[in-house]
């Protein structure tokens, strides 16, 4: 049993789709580059919330 020749519209598609593959294949990457960036330069400590001081507080 053999396969029947494969189509010109899905050697397009394939090429199409390999494209937008790599497109967002690296779109990931990116994504993922950046994430690992922000969590390595330490930035992603949790720092507490600035106390707000009234002003009865102040003038004392």
């Amino acid at each position: 049993m053999s396969f029947r020749e494969e189509h010109e519209l899905h050697k397009r598609r394939f090429g199409r789709n390999v494209g937008l593959g790599v497109v967002l294949g690296s779109f990931v990457a990116l994504v993922f580059g950046l994430t690992i960036a922000k969590v390595t330069s330490g930035d992603l400590a949790i720092q507490p919330a600035p106390q707000s001081v009234s002003q009865n507080e102040v003038s004392q």
